[in-house]
C-alpha cells in the first residue's frame, strides 16, 4: 500500500471517529486529533487561531467527503511573503517594521483580502484570515481566491506623515507580490481608505508606464481616486442583509428587534447605524474603551460621530457606563461581534444573553465559545457568509476600475443584497442536506464551489 493511499484511508478512519465525537456539531474531535494537523505538522495549540478556522473547513470537508488531496491543499497556503523595511521618523530616526502578505488559494481567481495595520500582526493570525478570505469569497460568489497582509504597526502612534512613509515603503517591499490581475489588497482593521489611496499611487509609481488599470490594484479607495460608492459601509450592509435573511426563520423580526454590539469600528457602528435605520433599537455597545447601555435605545448615528472624534464609545452622553459581564449578560435579540478574533470564548458565550450572534468579526468565536452558544439553543451566523459584504463591493470596485465605470449607490447595493442572499441560500441549503450547524454549512457551500473548481482545473503537473 501506498503511503498516500494508506493517509487517505486513517484520513477518512480518523475523520468517522470524529464525528462520532461530535465533530460535525462543533465537537472537540476534528480540532484536536485530525490526521491532517499531524500530517501537514500543524501547531499543537488547540488556541492557535490558525488550527481553529482550519479546524471548521476539515468538519465540513469530513462531512461531504472531500477528497485528501483538496483537505491538504486547502489547509495550507500556497505563499507566506514576510518583509523587513525601514521607515524615517519625524525625528530624523530610522525604524523597522515587519509587514505580511499571505496568499491562501486562487484557484478561483486572484488572490483578495484586506492589510491589517495593528501593533500585534502574528503570521498565524494574518494566515488565518487569508484563509477566510477564500472560503469567504468562494461562498459569497465572487471571482477571488483568499489573500491577507498588514504591517505590525500602531497607526494611532504615528502622524500622517510617518504612517504615508510606512505605507509607500511597505508597498515598494512586495510591489512585486500584488497586482490587478493577481492579488488585490483592501482595506482591514487599523487601515483606510487613505492608506488605500497611497498604495494604489505606489504602485501606479512603480508599474511600467503605470501598468494596466494600476488602480485596480487595490479596492477600498476613496472614491475621488477609484473607490466605490457603498464600500466604506459595505461589511456593516452585508451583516444586515444576512440578519434580513435568515432572521424570520429564526422568529426574530428586525423591526424592534434590540440588538448589542462589540466593537465600534467601521464594520460595528454602520451595522449599527443600518439596523437602526431599518428599525432594530441598539441597546448596548462596548469596545476598547468600555462599555456602554440604554434600554431606551442607544443613537448608533450619534455614537459612530462621538466615536469619530474621541476614539471610542466611553463618555458618549446619552447612556450609563457599564461594566463587561453587564454588557454581555444584556438581554437581547441579536448580539454582533464585531471587533477582533477569538472574543467570544467560554466565559463570554456562558454570559450572552440573546438569540442570534451574527459574526461582524473575522473568527471572533471560538470552537469552546460556539460549542456553549450551541448548547445553550443560540444561532450562530457564521462570519464566511455574515460579513462578506465588504470582499464583494471590493469586488464591485475592482469591476468599475477596470471598465471604467461609475456604479451609484442604489445599484451596489441592489448587487450586494443578490449575492448575500444567494449566499445564504447555498447555506441554508447545506444545512438542509446535511443536518449540520449554520457554520460547518457556511464551509459546505464554500468547499462544494472550491471542488467543482478543482474538478475542472486538475492539478499540475
Amino acid at each position: 500500500m501506498s503511503s498516500a493511499t494508506a493517509s487517505k484511508k486513517t484520513g477518512k478512519t480518523a475523520a468517522a471517529k470524529s464525528q462520532k465525537a461530535g465533530g460535525g456539531r462543533g465537537g472537540e474531535g476534528v480540532q484536536n486529533s485530525h490526521p491532517i494537523f499531524t500530517e501537514l505538522g500543524f501547531s499543537p495549540d488547540a488556541n492557535n487561531l490558525y488550527r481553529q478556522t482550519v479546524s471548521s473547513m476539515l468538519q465540513a470537508a469530513d462531512l461531504m467527503n472531500l477528497p485528501h488531496h483538496l483537505k491538504i491543499i486547502l489547509a495550507q497556503p500556497k505563499n507566506e511573503i514576510m518583509v523587513h523595511f525601514p521607515v524615517r521618523m519625524d525625528d530624523g530616526e530610522f525604524r523597522m517594521f515587519k509587514g505580511y502578505r499571505v496568499q491562501h488559494n486562487n484557484a478561483l481567481g486572484p488572490y483578495k483580502g484586506g492589510l491589517r495595520f495593528h501593533h500585534d500582526v502574528h503570521l498565524d493570525d494574518v494566515k488565518s484570515l487569508a484563509f477566510l478570505m477564500t472560503m469567504k469569497c468562494s461562498l459569497v460568489g465572487v471571482p477571488y481566491g483568499g489573500g491577507k497582509g498588514g504591517i505590525k504597526v500602531d497607526p494611532y502612534k504615528h502622524s500622517k506623515s510617518e504612517m504615508e512613509r510606512i505605507v509607500r515603503r511597505f508597498t515598494a517591499a512586495i510591489a512585486h507580490q500584488i497586482g490587478p490581475d493577481y492579488d488585490i489588497p483592501a482595506p482591514d482593521v487599523g487601515s483606510n481608505a487613505q492608506h488605500m489611496a497611497w498604495i494604489a499611487d505606489t504602485y501606479a509609481f512603480l508599474s511600467e508606464v503605470g501598468g494596466r488599470h494600476p488602480e485596480a490594484v487595490i479596492t477600498g479607495k476613496p472614491v475621488e481616486f477609484g473607490g466605490s460608492v457603498g464600500r466604506e459601509k459595505a461589511t456593516g450592509q452585508g451583516v444586515v442583509d444576512t440578519l434580513a435573511e435568515m432572521l424570520p426563520e429564526i422568529g426574530v423580526d428586525m423591526k424592534g428587534c434590540k440588538v448589542s454590539i462589540l466593537g465600534y469600528g467601521n464594520v460595528g457602528s454602520w451595522t449599527g447605524r443600518i439596523l437602526q435605520d431599518r428599525g432594530a433599537k441598539i441597546i448596548a455597545v462596548m469596545d476598547h474603551t468600555g462599555a456602554i447601555m440604554n434600554d431606551h435605545g442607544i443613537d448608533a448615528h450619534a455614537l459612530a460621530l462621538h466615536t469619530s472624534k474621541v476614539g471610542g464609545v466611553a463618555g458618549f452622553k446619552n447612556a450609563d457606563t457599564i461594566d463587561k459581564t453587564e454588557f454581555y449578560s444584556t438581554k437581547v435579540d441579536v448580539f454582533v461581534p464585531a471587533a477582533l478574533e477569538q472574543m467570544i470564548q467560554e466565559p463570554e458565550a456562558k454570559m450572552l444573553n440573546c438569540k442570534v450572534v451574527a459574526e461582524g468579526a473575522n473568527a471572533p468565536t471560538t470552537p469552546a465559545g460556539e460549542r456553549v452558544l450551541e448548547g445553550r439553543g443560540i444561532e450562530v451566523l457564521p462570519a464566511i457568509l455574515c460579513n462578506a459584504g465588504g470582499v464583494t463591493v471590493s469586488y464591485f470596485e475592482w469591476v468599475q476600475n477596470r471598465t471604467f465605470q461609475s456604479w451609484d449607490l442604489e445599484h451596489v447595493d441592489t448587487e450586494l443584497n443578490k449575492h448575500m442572499i444567494r449566499a445564504a441560500g447555498r447555506v441554508r441549503d447545506a444545512r438542509k442536506k446535511y443536518k449540520c450547524n449554520l457554520r460547518t454549512a457556511a464551509y459546505v457551500g464554500a468547499l462544494e464551489r472550491l471542488r467543482a473548481a478543482y474538478e475542472i482545473r486538475g492539478l499540475f503537473p
